[in-house]
């Protein structure tokens, strides 16, 4: 071989070297520490025919939350801020809003006493802004939001802001036979919106808090309208709720970051066989957020203290993630 094509060769193939190595390693944004070992672990024991832990196929059932476990949830969830913004653009329609609060606040730009309204302002704007629609129209709004709005402090795309290690996992799941599913507080049609081009999760594997709705035949014109009541809040305690209805499996694995997940993560190991329960914890302030049991966006207090006393597995952002997002590059991390 002449020495010029030599080169040419051997300079293709190191340029190839870390593609390759990222093709075999289906989990690279992960340094190989104690979390990605017990991935590792679990899924092995679980899917090894005739092994002690052998999980059938049609068991082996994986429930993430979303806010801060697949994606961040910092400064504020992004689907409030999606509401927000939609108080302001349906604000015409509603002149009633200027003295009613938390709308008045949203509209005046009054954080404190929008802070001061709490869950109970937060439910209300959410289902003032996500009814009135067919869950059709809904959706659609939401895609153009996601698709015109950036996060304040990346400047990013909300739905570049997903957790590259994370989408590995999920992969990495499916790849051995597990149906993954999505179980958090966030309203579902809007996660409907986005998760299975962002995550490869359908909608009918997509579970969260609901409102009404009826249908509807306008001279043939057939929908489901929203409307604005709160059906089920699916956080705490109503996940493993929404679990046994619309699942009808008791959970092999959970992935939540907040004490919002704890029953989810509880329902999870109280069923027998195999199990894995894992935290999302915060502490990286270089790359996303350092925050715990001091916030009051994703707080999580009560469940890492179960955590440790019932040996779950917690990831550690800042040392176990080699990366944070999928727009960061692994070798410079």
């Amino acid at each position: 071989m002449p020495q010029l094509l030599r080169l040419r060769w051997l300079y293709s193939l190191l340029l190839l070297l870390p593609l390759l190595a990222m093709a075999a390693d289906p989990l690279p944004s992960w340094y190989n520490g104690a979390s990605r070992q017990a991935i590792e672990a679990f899924v092995g024991a679980v899917t090894q025919e005739g092994g002690k832990d052998y999980v059938a196929p049609a068991e082996r059932i994986a429930v993430f939350d979303n806010d801060g476990t697949l994606w961040s949830e910092q400064p504020m969830y992004f689907e409030l801020l999606f509401s927000l913004d939609e108080v302001k653009r349906l604000a015409p329609q509603h002149p009633e809003w200027k003295t009613q609060q938390p709308f008045k606040a949203v509209l005046e730009g009054d954080q404190k006493a929008l802070a001061a309204s709490g869950m109970d302002g937060m439910l209300k704007i959410v289902a003032a802004t996500h009814s009135g629609v067919s869950t059709e129209a809904f959706i659609a709004q939401a895609r153009r939001w996601l698709a015109s709005s950036m996060h304040p402090k990346t400047k990013k795309p909300y739905t570049e802001m997903v957790f590259a290690p994370m989408l590995e996992l999920l992969e990495y799941l499916r790849a051995n036979g597990f149906k993954t599913y999505i179980v958090s507080g966030g309203e579902v049609a809007f996660m409907r919106a986005f998760a299975e081009e962002v995550y490869g999760i359908p909608p009918e594997q997509v579970i969260g808090t609901t409102l009404d709705a009826r249908f509807q035949d306008k001279g043939g014109q057939l929908s489901i309208q929203r409307l604005p009541k709160l059906v089920h809040n699916d956080d705490g305690p109503g996940k493993p709720v929404s679990i046994d209805s619309l699942i009808g499996r008791r959970p092999i694995l959970a992935f939540g970051n907040s004490d919002g997940d704890l029953q989810m993560l509880q329902w999870t190991m109280a069923g027998p066989g195999k199990r894995f329960a894992g935290l999302v914890h915060h502490t990286d302030s270089k790359r996303e957020w350092a925050y715990d049991h001091d916030s009051k966006i994703g707080r999580l207090d009560k469940a890492l203290i179960a955590a440790k006393q019932h040996d779950w597995t917690v990831v550690d952002m800042a040392r176990e993630w080699k990366r944070v997002y999928p727009f960061e590059s692994i070798e410079s991390q």
